[in-house]
This record gives structure tokens, sequence and C-alpha cells, in this order.
């Protein structure tokens, strides 16, 4: 192609988006942050960036003040290092002091329709008394407690219980097999297990207890004590001198626990990344830092009021819900609400009942989710009353902008704000978003780092590239809340993060900045697809698709080609009220929409219809699977993390089906 070296590893950008939508002048003379509120922070940030981070850290409840903000840089930056403090204090007991105590911490509803509600004084009661229980069975401070649980009240309490004592507690998703959760266990080497019966999903129940009873009996030598929460009233087997209903366990233990303070450095929990091969990869956050971090960006990206009813949609077994349903919203005395179910159950307008019963103000959720909901059609979210919503946000994969555009003007009927957010496991917070009172968004851009976050992008060099040329997104200046580690395995950290292009994080993540310094996240690097030298970004192809009127949502993947090396492969899922008279037609007028958008250079060779993509429970596409499919070999590596495997054997058959798209 004749390009210079500097220009080596760029990514190709063509799809532009030229529509603008300014922050409403009553929504921002009351937001969190206001113009020059961040004009001060971004300042402060870049000229005494010390007093700046000391700033964010010092909206915490510190038991021992810290005196030094940050020692070293990547990858061993260590930050309030010589400060203590205890994460469930900060995210329970400083708020009995005032008007705080008696309002709503948690609000719950089931699958089935239970309802629950528990208050700061309430939370606190339950978190002391489980805290107790685990003392009791002898966890101490740095001791591993796996959490295998549904999305009910008693895993905020697990979580927080383990922080109050000092043990670094590891949420392994409800939705992992028995085999993936030993290899968890196995790998934190964990001394107990937090678990139910089981959990409501789709009307089913998912056996949560007896997959812990395989897992263990696989070899978990180091598990003495394993509790056992009643949601379903499934009928299970306790082992005598293991096993412990927690009902009982904690009514037997008072309801007051003296918090341990911990260093800010010292772990807070392990979280292992999804769709993993091998041996898992334990992410570790630390204490201090990355409470620091999600407090202040929840405040500031959420703008959380205290009449606010907050829903990340999230479960806690991911990243969102660690950082944006317990730790950030609970530390700024939110109420947060928690669904257990799956959003289509037992009506698509399930969402939309909940954001109506419990006056939701803030929804913030995944863009597959979006996209299933256009799929789905604006008759359910009709249904219901969704005047209470004052902001959107998103969160998981880049949204392209027809959804974004949906969000904005069928669920927040063109009135509420949009938060588009990246941030990563690793990250631990949110580093690039729109501050609501402030930005201008742009439909399918994060747009801006936050105050304190500094990015550039690269090429495979570690050079700059050119304006709106895509590359590498990586991260140039340390922050608080980045991962300490991978647990048991600092080689593996360090060669994933810091090797490739010295002196920065490199996130895995392609992006462009264009003349307006907004960002525009073009998928993982991973996902590039090289067509005759030409390197394409998947979230524009997927994006373009997605632009037309019959189409929900799609996937896009490269394929060996003869000719061009790579090829587009296209899966289109398209919206529920759409026919299709003419197949070839509509297969035609979609691959000559990409060609409209980006080039005929991004032309698909394929285009597949299907009625859903392969997605994790977190709500991400795994294209992984699908580059498999499109080259017509055998599907490789985890599926543990499936959310629905009809999808992949009804993906498998149609293409083995002659003529098939």
């Amino acid at each position: 192609m004749g390009k210079d070296a500097a220009q080596e590893g760029a990514i190709e950008s063509h799809l532009q988006e030229q529509r603008r939508f300014p922050p409403s002048a009553a929504f921002a003379q009351r937001a969190a942050v206001d113009p020059a509120q961040e004009t001060r922070l971004r300042r402060r940030a870049a000229e005494e960036p010390d007093a700046f981070w000391a700033e964010v850290a010092g909206q915490l409840q510190w038991d021992r003040p810290f005196r030094r903000v940050r020692e070293g840089t990547f990858p061993d930056a260590r930050w309030f290092a010589d400060g203590t403090l205890n994460a469930a204090v900060n995210c329970v007991d400083r708020h009995l002091q005032g008007p705080r105590r008696n309002k709503a911490a948690i609000l719950w509803e089931g699958e089935d329709g239970s309802r629950a509600t528990l208050t700061y004084l309430q939370l606190h009661e339950q978190v002391s008394r489980a805290a107790n229980v685990l003392r009791e069975r002898g966890v101490d401070a740095g001791d591993r407690v796996v959490l295998y649980l549904p999305l009910i009240p008693e895993a905020v309490v697990a979580m927080l219980a383990c922080a109050r004592i000092g043990a670094i507690h590891s949420v392994v998703f409800g939705g992992f097999s028995a085999t993936a959760l030993r290899e968890r266990i196995a790998d934190a080497g964990a001394v107990a297990v937090i678990t139910a019966d089981g959990g409501y999903r789709r009307g089913g129940v998912v056996p949560l207890k007896a997959n812990v009873d395989v897992a263990l009996s696989e070899g978990c030598p180091s598990v003495r004590d394993v509790l056992v929460v009643r949601r379903t009233g499934a009928p299970l087997s306790l082992v005598e001198g293991r096993d412990r209903w927690w009902h009982e366990a904690l009514a037997e233990v008072p309801r007051t626990c003296q918090p341990v303070s911990r260093n800010a450095e010292d772990p807070l929990f392990i979280l292992y990344t999804s769709g993993t091969t091998g041996r898992p990869k334990g992410i570790v956050h630390c204490t201090g830092g990355y409470l620091a971090w999600v407090a202040a960006t929840t405040a500031w990206v959420f703008d959380l009021r205290d009449d606010d009813t907050y829903w990340c949609t999230a479960d806690i077994g991911w990243i969102t819900g660690h950082s944006y349903v317990v730790y950030g919203p609970l530390a700024l005395g939110a109420t947060v609400l928690l669904y257990e179910g799956a959003p289509d159950f037992p009506d698509r307008d399930r969402v939309w009942g909940l954001v109506a019963r419990h006056q939701v103000t803030v929804l913030y959720t995944a863009p597959t989710a979006i996209r299933a909901f256009m799929k789905w059609g604006p008759a359910h979210p009709a249904r219901h009353d969704r005047s209470s919503l004052r902001l959107l946000g998103t969160v998981g994969e880049p949204i392209n902008p027809e959804a974004w555009s949906w969000y904005h003007s069928v669920i927040g009927n063109g009135r509420c704000p949009i938060v588009d957010t990246w941030w990563q496991t690793e990250t631990g917070g949110i580093l690039i978003s729109p501050l609501p009172g402030v930005t201008t968004t742009v439909p399918g851009s994060a747009t801006t780092p936050l105050p304190g976050i500094s990015t550039a992008i690269v090429d495979s060099a570690g050079r700059d590239v050119q304006q709106g040329e895509g590359g590498l997104l990586v991260i140039t200046q340390p922050w608080p809340s980045l991962a300490r580690g991978i647990w048991g395995d600092r080689e593996r950290f360090l060669q994933t993060y810091f090797s490739r292009i010295r002196g920065v994080y490199l996130t895995g993540d392609g992006a462009r900045i264009d003349a307006e310094g907004y960002h525009w996240v073009m998928g993982r690097v991973d996902d590039v697809i090289n067509v005759s030298g030409h390197r394409l970004g998947t979230a524009e192809i997927e994006s373009a698709l997605v632009a037309h009127p019959s189409v929900a949502e799609a996937a896009v993947v490269g394929t060996p080609h003869e000719l061009t090396g790579e090829a587009v492969a296209a899966f289109v899922t398209l919206k529920a009220d759409v026919e299709v008279p003419d197949r070839d037609a509509l297969l035609q007028e979609l691959s000559d929409q990409v060609v409209h958008q980006i080039g005929a250079l991004a032309r698909p060779c394929e285009i597949h219809l299907t009625e859903g993509l392969p997605k994790t429970r977190s709500g991400k596409i795994m294209r992984r699977l699908l580059r498999d499919l499109a080259a017509g070999r055998q599907v490789q590596g985890d599926t543990s993390t499936l959310e629905d495997r009809a999808v992949l054997e009804r993906l498998r058959e149609q293409e083995e089906r002659p003529g098939s798209d």
C-alpha cells in the first residue's frame, strides 16, 4: 500500500457522525460537575496532579490519613500507600450518622416477583452479622472467600462482609459451570464459599449449591466452609462440618462487628475475567485507589443525588457490578436497584415495568441489551411510564450510533443525556465518558477522558498516529484504580499490559481521536480485519449494518480469503417486526449499506441472517466463536460463559445447511 513507517499498524476509519447533542440548560444547572468545575478539575489534574488525586481520595473516610499520594509509575505505581481505611465502613457505616441511616440502600426484586428493601441501618446489621460468621469460622484478613450467588441482597452483604474483616472476595458469576468455578476456587486458594440453593433465570432454577458440591468434589482442599443462602427452596444436602445455612449462622452472632483497618494497597478483591482458556486470569484490585476512583466517577458521570433511584443492570459477577452496583454507589449513599432475572422474563417489557415501579432515575446498561430492546420493538417500553428517568448510560462494548439514537429517542424521549462509558475490568473504573452537565455528546463516541486520565492513540511501535487515524488505545499516566496484578502471576500481568509498548498501559482496544478530541473505540485489536492491507475495525462495519432500518444487531469478524488474505463476514439479527419477502434483495441492501457508509473495501463477502448472536451473560458478543463458524472450523476454546447455548447450536446448523447465507 506504500504506507510509511509512521502509519504502520494504523486502523483505517471511515464512518462519520454529524449529529451533536449539547447538555440541556436545565440539567446543567443542577449537575454535579458544571463547566466551571470541569475546568478546575482538568487544570488541577494537569498542573497539580498530587493535589488533584489527594482531592479525589479525600472524599473517603480514612482511619489513618495518607500523606503520600503516588509512588512510582507503570507498572508499579502505588497510591495513598501510607493511609489506612475500610471499604465496608466507607460504603455503610459513614452513612449512619445522618438522614441516610433510614434511607433505602438496596431495593431488590427477584425474577419470581419477590421483593425486599434494606436501609443503610439494616445493611449495616446484615454486613456485621455476616462478617462475624466469617470471623467465627476462622476467616482472617487476607484470606480469599469465593461468592457464587444469584443477584440477591445477600450477594452485596457478602462482599461487604469480606471487606469488613479484610478478607479478599472473589465473586464468580452464577452462570459459570462447576468446572469453571473449581478452577477459580483453586487458583485463589479460597478458604470458604458463599452460595445459594439456587437462583432463578427465565423461570428455571440454576443449581448453584449442586455446582459447588461438584466443584469441591473435584479437588479444592483449601475450602473449609460453605455458607448457603436459602433462595429457591430447592432440595439439597449439607455436608456435615463444612456446610451451614446462611440465615441460621447469622441469627447466632452479634449484630455489630469491629472493622479491620486495611492499608490502601491491600487487595480488596480478585475478579476472574470471562472467556479465558487455560489458567484463569484473576485481576487484583486494591482498597484505597480503587474505592476512591469508583466513588469519584460515580459522582461525576452518573450525577447521583440523594433522591435518585439508580439501576445498573449488570450482575455483580462482572466488574461493572463491583464498581457501579456496589462500591461506587454505596460509597455515595445512593439507593441501588437490584434485579435477579432475565430482562425478557416473563415478558419483554420486564425492564420497563421495573423502571416504572421503582421510579428509576438513572439507568446504566449494555449496548447489547439496548439492541435487544430495539429488536423487540418500541411497543414494550411504551406500555410503562418512564418519566422518572433523567440520565441514561451504556457500558460493555462500543455502542453503534443507531442504537445510541434509539436509546435516546425511544427510552429517554429525547430529554435524557446519555453517558457512553469506556473502561475495562483491569481499569477498575470509567476512564472515558461524557460529563452529563458539560459534554456535547455524539452518537457512538465515548467522547473524552475524565479529569486525571491521559490517553494516546499509537501504532504498533508506540508512535502517535495522525489525527483521525485508528491505532492502539493506551493510557500514558498512572491512575489509582488500575489493577495491581494478576493473582499469582506477575509475569503474565507485565506481558499482557506493559511489555509490548513500554511506559504505557496497553488497553488492547483500537480507537481513533477526531478533530474535536473525541474518542471512538473501534473494538478489540484482536478483532481488526486486514483486507488487502487495509486494517478495518469491526465496530465501524457493525455500525454501518445496524444503520439499516431492518437491523437490530450485527457482529462482524474476519474470515480467511484466498485473494484478499482476510474478508469481512457479517452475522445480522433483524428487528422483530421485519418481514423479508426477498432475502437476496435484503442481503444486497445490507452489503450496499456498508459500501455507502465505509467504502467498497469493507463490503462483506458473506452475510448471515440469524435469530441471535452468541453472547456472554454480561452481554458481550463472543466473536471468536463466530470466526470459527465463518471459517468452517470446529468451535474452539471455553464456552462456559455463553448466555444461551442454543444460539450457538442454531448457528452451527445454519452453517451446515447447503445454500445457507
